[in-house]
């Protein structure tokens, strides 16, 4: 016997293992058969007598697929449909009847104090009301015109106007001295009486002085006062140029006239016939060309 299973074993070849399955599949195996007979045994008793649904059909063992059943499908379709669907109601849909509610505008915040009015003072008017009232510069007549007229104009014309208040004597040994400067010019100036001729270090005012300005600007003193053709000036002149000897010679007769009479500071100090011009050319530096210009810059 032994020696026909040790011949039947070596002449024939050893069957084939399968594996076996453990306990947890084949409970859910048996679960999942049990399942659909459970379902069918349910619709069975319900009352209303309906009818159980159909089991679903396992494709080949083969396979090995699972078949979704009609109630799936169904759902699966309606859910493929619904935004074609939804396209087509909106595209039938007549423009009128669309629900399209258009956003509010945004409201700006309210500023404190916008609902104010402005209140501005004109210029010249007293803002309590205490002075004379306003008058409109757009006004037809003289006034408008007095209200266009700036106040720089007027100003220059009270300027211009000479001093009624002069009382100077002009006796025949009146003699009135001062000196004026101007950067470094220097003019020793005498006022006398005499019919309004000026003598500039031996020489006439146009010789000179051949600018018609500074001419013009040595005279403002004596016709500012009233006295340009009664008082004579005789003057010495000596550094500076043209131009500064000029402001120096403005400066002595004005401070002659103030020898002449000293009530009349207050209105040529106004004019700024006294101020004297302490503007002067700034002194040069070492190691500047000038005072402050500096030699070219070279890097190598």
């Amino acid at each position: 016997m032994a020696d026909e299973d040790t011949q039947s074993t070596d002449g024939e070849e050893a069957p084939q293992q399968h594996a076996v399955p453990s306990q947890d599949a084949t409970e859910i195996a048996g679960s999942a058969e049990d399942a659909a007979l459970e379902a069918a045994q349910e619709a069975e008793e319900a009352p209303g007598g309906l009818t159980p649904p159909e089991p679903a059909t396992a494709q080949a063992a083969g396979e090995g697929h699972a078949v979704p059943t009609d109630d799936a499908m169904e759902i699966a379709g309606s859910a493929e449909d619904a935004p074609l669907e939804a396209a087509q109601e909106a595209a039938e849909a007549p423009a009128g009847e669309e629900e399209s509610e258009e956003p509010a505008p945004r409201e700006k915040p309210s500023v404190p104090g916008a609902h104010l009015e402005v209140d501005i003072v004109p210029e010249g008017v007293d803002p309590l009301g205490r002075s004379r009232e306003y008058e409109d510069p757009y006004a037809v007549g003289e006034d408008a015109e007095q209200a266009e007229r700036p106040a720089s104009e007027d100003q220059e014309e009270v300027l211009a106007e000479p001093i009624a208040t002069a009382a100077i004597d002009l006796a025949s040994g009146a003699r009135y001295r001062a000196t004026g400067k101007r950067k470094t010019a220097i003019a020793r100036v005498t006022l006398r009486p005499g019919t309004g001729t000026y003598l500039v270090n031996g020489r006439t005012l146009e010789e000179h002085f051949p600018r018609q300005t500074l001419q013009r600007n040595i005279c403002q003193p004596l016709e500012t006062v009233g006295y340009q053709e009664r008082m004579d000036v005789v003057a010495r002149l000596h550094g500076g140029g043209i131009s500064a000897q000029a402001g120096a010679l403005r400066h002595g007769v004005s401070r002659a006239l103030l020898e002449a009479d000293p009530n009349l500071r207050g209105e040529l100090k106004r004019r700024g016939f006294l101020t004297r011009d302490s503007r002067a050319k700034e002194r040069k530096k070492a190691g500047l060309k000038k005072a402050r210009k500096k030699p070219q810059f070279s890097k190598r």
